[in-house]
């Protein structure tokens, strides 16, 4: 596993940018070369309820947890990307997102399942101040949280997978080089212009076994 190397934190939060979130979780090994599992966190792993910032709020939806259980058990790092807008518009800060992102992973730990990485991007051309951007690298579609990624696990972007619920999620993938996006609830099922990256609809129960399925292979390569 690379280094992940040093972390400015800010008010005691994993901050290495002021727009920039990234928290190692656990201590999970992961040799050189393994492909990850890429996942949207609002409207993919929980109920996407606008702007989360109570961790009351927070629902996970159940289809997913199979999902993540998967790459737990074949040795697929579990990697968050989010957009957070709300943090640079004003809505809440950082302190709210701690806590929300907190209650997420003890509700997925409840359920036996793990995340090894999250990151979060504030940054938006709403934003005033240091979060005011309006095409930030690190903001999906861009690929920079994903290549951030990379670079701190050591994984084989060109054989992961993200698993999002909007376009932005695929594009990103797309640009980053992965092999394939699962849109939720999506009706898109094509590869793109260029031949490599392949999106998946993510809706039925067989879409989720599927899935399933297509990290336990990665888990196997």
């Amino acid at each position: 596993m690379a280094d992940i190397g040093p972390v400015v934190r800010s008010d005691h939060y994993p901050l290495d940018a002021p727009g920039l979130w990234v928290e190692r979780i656990g201590s999970s090994v992961f040799a050189a070369g393994t492909p990850a599992l890429f996942l949207d966190r609002d409207g993919t792993i929980n109920v996407d309820s606008g702007y989360p910032s109570d961790p009351a709020d927070i629902v996970l939806r159940p289809e997913m947890l199979p999902v993540i259980r998967t790459a737990n058990i074949v040795g697929v790092p579990a990697i968050v990307v989010s957009n957070q807008s709300g943090i640079a518009r004003g809505y809440f800060g950082w302190p709210e997102f701690a806590a929300v992102n907190a209650r997420l992973l003890t509700l997925l730990e409840a359920q036996n399942c793990r995340i090894d990485l999250v990151l979060a991007c504030a940054y938006h051309s709403s934003g005033t101040g240091e979060l005011a951007a309006g095409d930030h690298p690190m903001r999906k579609p861009n690929p920079g949280m994903l290549l951030r990624a990379r670079d701190l696990l050591g994984v084989d972007i060109s054989r992961s997978i993200i698993v999002g619920d909007k376009a932005d999620d695929m594009e990103a993938g797309r640009r980053a080089g992965l092999c394939e996006g699962w849109l939720v609830n999506g009706s898109s099922n094509r590869t793109s212009a260029e031949g490599m990256f392949r999106t998946r609809n993510l809706t039925t129960d067989n879409d989720h076994s599927k899935l399933c399925d297509a990290i336990a292979e990665l888990g196997r390569d």
